[in-house]
């Protein structure tokens, strides 16, 4: 492949992954300005969020599939297109309905193109340059996810609530074009051409009810029958699931990798991990902008959250190295530890908490995910041979997109129905909405004790060195898994 080629290919998958990943954590902080605009309860917008994730998780391995048998060049741009088609439809979105199925779409986009622009990369490079390559898109990653709410938060106070969709559609075209122009179509041709789409509908049948009933059992009553038939659906399609992967030629999900301790423990740290600091983000950026508590302007509260977001990409790519004397294991359940007490921390709110008191508990957090997010990574893709690594990280991008999506509905649940409750007991708006940040507080800091669990389940396994890139991974796998020093590599086919 000429200079040339190679250049395209790394500026189109880095741009169109910083600008994923940007766009992906900028929408909590835009959620009361899309309110104010469609008049849409926050409440319902959460969907924008969760809607996302749910249809992420079904589709980012079948994404990757696909590009394998029609051509990995062709799946990422069409997954650029239905980015612009979807930021499209939200730029012009004049209800919270069509924001929410404009985000929908686009969680499809995000998935189809982080998939097919890390396959891109590595049949596009090789030994040393390889490594750089997907370096340099982890980089990439993390510095998208790191801006996002910041770049938010100028635009909606600049532009509006549109401006972020127009300008990410216009970066999306130019890398259409770019990769029309300059990068070289691949697939395998090892590989059967079915591809598992039934997978794909039973993720979603199962996440999708489940998603429901967590979002309006509140609503609806938990033992009402629509709340208790959302479960039964999702518990069918979830036995579904299981039975269709034993029978498809090429799975979705190898079922014998749930053998596999290392992998099982790491990859539930993983949805833990993602969950929870989505939940967070989710919830704060909320609870800082509503008038009666901080009353932040969204570029205020971009800033704020950046302790968050800035200091998880930070810290992450100092964690290889003691992982590396400490074990990766016991660096996960560190880092669960803190991010517990960082949440149990905010637990203990009041209403009169000014900013500055939220500062050391989201640095806390921040630290804690950045120490339990990279090794648990690592031991996903170094717990299994050659021939599974791809599998692997399918597995754990998965748990990112499934963990966001729970933990966010449940956070938003627990929010809007704590406040809602407390003020119908007659309490100020204020105390009511400290109440509900309080209590999702102790849920996450509980979840985050049970990923201390996932480290005990984890067992020993093939640790990463702490080189460079292994750094990067770790900053990137807030929101994809990487290969490390630990990973056995496959050799990729370029045909």
């Amino acid at each position: 492949m000429s200079g040339t080629r190679h250049t395209g290919v790394l500026l189109a998958t880095c741009i169109s992954t910083l600008v994923v990943n940007a766009n992906t954590s900028a929408v909590a902080i835009l959620l009361p300005a899309i309110s104010d605009d469609t008049g849409t309860p926050v409440s319902t917008l959460q969907w924008a969020v969760t809607g996302y994730s749910l249809v992420g998780a079904a589709v980012i391995i079948t994404s990757g599939s696909l590009g394998d048998v029609f051509g990995r060049k062709r799946v990422f741009q069409c997954g650029l297109l239905l980015f612009i088609a979807s930021c499209v439809l939200i730029a012009l979105a004049g209800s919270g309905e069509m924001v929410i199925a404009g985000r929908m779409i686009q969680g499809a986009a995000g998935a189809t193109i982080l998939a097919c622009g890390m396959s891109l990369l590595t049949v596009a490079f090789e030994g040393h340059d390889q490594v750089r390559a997907v370096s340099l898109w982890g980089a990439a990653a993390a510095v998208g996810a790191a801006a996002g709410p910041l770049v938010g938060g100028v635009l909606v106070g600049t532009t509006g609530r549109q401006g972020l969709f127009w300008i990410d559609a216009a970066i999306a075209a130019g890398c259409v074009v770019l990769t029309f122009a300059a990068v070289a179509e691949s697939r395998d041709p090892d590989r059967p051409r079915s591809v598992d789409y039934l997978g794909t509908v039973l993720v979603a049948l199962t996440l999708g009810p489940l998603i429901l009933a967590l979002s309006k059992g509140s609503d609806w009553g938990w033992v009402s029958v629509a709340t208790l038939g959302c479960a039964a659906l999702a518990v069918a399609s979830g036995v579904g699931f299981v039975v269709a992967e034993r029978r498809v030629a090429v799975p979705l999900l190898d079922l014998a990798l749930l053998r596999n301790r290392v992998l099982v423990g790491a990859t539930v740290a993983i949805l833990i991990g993602a969950g929870t600091i989505n939940a967070l983000m989710y919830v704060l950026s909320l609870y800082f902008q509503d008038p009666a508590a901080l009353g932040f302007s969204p570029l205020e509260a971009g800033l704020a959250t950046l302790p968050a977001t800035v200091g998880l990409v930070l810290s992450a790519p100092l964690v290889p190295r003691l992982a590396a004397r400490l074990g990766g294991r016991q660096v996960v359940g560190i880092g669960f530890l803190l991010t517990a007490v960082g949440f149990a921390w905010i637990g203990f709110a009041d209403a009169g908490w000014q900013y500055a008191a939220f500062f050391a508990p989201l640095v806390a957090a921040a630290v804690g995910m950045g120490m339990s997010n990279g090794p648990s990574s690592a031991a996903a893709t170094s717990s299994v041979p050659p021939r599974q690594v791809g599998e692997a990280s399918g597995v754990s991008n998965m748990a990112r997109y499934v963990g966001a999506a729970v933990a966010t509905a449940i956070a938003a649940t627990l929010y809007s129905s704590v406040t809602a409750d407390r003020v119908a007991q007659g309490e100020s708006q204020a105390v009511a909405l400290t109440a509900g940040l309080t209590t999702t507080a102790w849920v996450m800091a509980a979840l985050s004790l049970a990923g201390v669990a996932m480290a005990v389940v984890m067992g020993r396994h093939q640790e990463a060195r702490g080189t460079l890139a292994d750094a990067v991974a770790a900053a990137a796998s807030v929101s994809h898994t990487l290969p490390t020093s630990a990973t056995a590599v496959p050799r990729s086919s370029t045909s």
